[in-house]
């Protein structure tokens, strides 16, 4: 398996905009609710990149199975923070560690950024909650009724944070 930083879109957009869509038909709450259009999907993975965001990788043999972003703040009370966004591990490769090394690329890329603080968010009750506690992430409270699923139920949020001093 290798991780690597997403510098153009358009080398990986097919990769990226099949992952996102297996992830949401499999229930992913990331933002978008099954099922997903082609459409959408690309048009969302053509706006992600700027100067602070970065995308980051998994592929194995050469087929993109997980991705992160990590999100720099850019306002001046916030050059030592950035979030992390949208971690998603395709269904066939998940509990294989991709989701774990991501987020450890992230962390890295973070440090030599200068960022020392990073905040995330998660559905409450998804397997995910365990992956960010086991990595050292705070749960810093719970906001009811904050995304709606594709039931038309509203599920809670987690939001986390981590001091990577």
């Amino acid at each position: 398996m290798k991780v690597e930083k997403c510098i153009k879109i358009e080398e990986h957009i097919n990769g990226l905009v099949d992952l996102l869509k297996d992830v949401v038909e499999d229930g992913a709450s990331i933002g978008f609710l099954p099922p997903l259009e082609l459409s959408e999907a690309n048009k969302y993975w053509e706006s992600v990149l700027n100067p602070d965001v970065f995308l980051f990788v998994a592929k194995v043999k050469n087929e993109i199975v997980g991705s992160v972003q990590l999100h720099l703040c850019s306002k001046q009370n916030g050059v030592h923070r950035a979030e992390i966004a949208k971690l998603m591990t395709h269904p066939n490769y998940r509990r294989n560690g991709i989701g774990r090394l991501l987020m450890e690329k992230a962390h890295e890329t973070a440090l030599i950024m200068g960022r020392t603080l990073l905040i995330l968010d998660t559905r409450e009750g998804d397997s995910s909650n365990l992956l960010y506690i086991s990595l050292g992430y705070i749960n810093a409270g719970r906001i009811p009724a904050y995304a709606m699923s594709e039931n038309g139920n509203f599920d809670a949020t987690i939001i986390y944070y981590k001091n990577l001093m």
